[in-house]
């Protein structure tokens, strides 16, 4: 089988209660709420902004955009 070189964008949107909201580290991982995955970056940051502003009155939820398809294939 034959690898490509192309990639498939993937975008996972994904928050949750942040321990220090400067940090990356979930208090609940388990709590971490998945807002969706998406295809291309500008409708994950839509989704990811669309959060982000309906949370953001409480301080400890943060929301971020991951880039699955670099942790999928980092080589590439």
């Amino acid at each position: 089988m034959e690898e490509t070189t192309a990639k498939q964008p993937l975008y996972l949107v994904m928050g949750g209660r942040v321990a220090d909201p400067r940090s990356m580290e979930f208090k609940d991982p388990e709590s971490i709420h998945v807002a969706g995955v998406y295809g291309d970056y500008e409708a994950a940051v839509e989704a990811w902004r669309a959060n982000a502003q309906r949370t953001v009155d409480d301080a400890e939820m943060k929301y971020v955009v991951v880039h699955l398809h670099k942790l999928l294939n980092p080589k590439a």
